[in-house]
């Protein structure tokens, strides 16, 4: 059975003279990737659960342009960004948080040279916060004790210096956080960054999502951690090709969270 999440446009909202605590920037894979969806639905679930007035874009949405920018197409890139400051601005948006590290990145370091400036939140971020405050809670105890490996997305660690906020987050599990022997600052790409999620990899040895599992695999994990949507589906793809992903699930950080209390 399908879950329904009823979540307000920010057109609906401010129709009713409603201003949203945040505005949640669902991004493109979390838009119409049936994996990463799962993704958006514990975040916004999780929200739900904190009490956050929050709403989307919806259909108001377009790609952030990261991918266009990477791939060398600035114009298009230009072209999308301007159109959503344009929908951003007219709604007078001042916090956004998205589940995307590289919609984060966009929002947060380019949109500005453009016109766009925001308080942007990656999610693991956003949920540190409603950790720390107490409107968020993990009361379940389904991964106390499991070994938990966490990899580290680009976007998120090495390009804009984050790598407490998701370890803050998962050590609400109470489980066992071990770090890859490439990690933080020197952690391995996953091999999806710099548009080439949307390509066929370069002929070699071994695909980099391979190298990348292989590392994880090796700390012999219950879970492996994700905290972006492109990471995620590179690192399933590599634990399913080294036919372990039986044994070793592959979870987006907001999903352990919310796992843990339903499990």
């Amino acid at each position: 059975m399908t879950e329904i999440i009823s979540i307000p446009t920010l057109a609906q909202m401010t129709s009713k003279n409603e201003t949203p605590d945040v505005l949640f920037w669902v991004g493109c894979a979390g838009s119409f990737d049936d994996r990463a969806k799962k993704i958006t639905k514990a975040f916004a679930r999780l929200l739900k659960r904190a009490g956050v007035k929050f709403a989307i874009l919806g259909a108001e949405e377009s790609c952030s342009g990261d991918p266009a920018r990477r791939a060398g197409n600035e114009f298009l890139y230009q072209m999308q960004a301007l159109g959503n400051i344009e929908t951003l601005n007219s709604y007078n948006v001042q916090r956004i948080v998205t589940t995307c590290p590289h919609c984060f990145n966009t929002l947060k370091n380019e949109y500005p040279d453009l016109g766009g400036e925001y308080e942007v939140f990656h999610h693991t971020q956003y949920l540190k916060t409603l950790l720390e405050e107490g409107k968020l809670k993990v009361e379940g105890g389904a991964f106390k004790g499991k070994r938990v490996v966490f990899h580290d997305p680009c976007y998120l660690g090495r390009v804009n210096g984050e790598y407490e906020a998701p370890r803050k987050v998962l050590s609400a599990l109470e489980s066992e956080l071990i770090e890859m022997k490439r990690c933080k600052q020197k952690g391995l790409c996953c091999g999806a960054g710099g548009s080439q999620m949307f390509k066929e990899p370069e002929q070699g040895t071994k695909d980099i999502n391979i190298e990348r599992s292989e590392e994880a695999l090796a700390e012999k994990p219950d879970i492996i951690a994700t905290g972006c949507p492109f990471c995620n589906t590179m690192i399933s793809d590599g634990v399913k090709h080294l036919n372990k992903d039986g044994k070793v699930k592959v979870l987006d950080i907001a999903e352990a969270i919310v796992q843990a209390d339903d499990l």
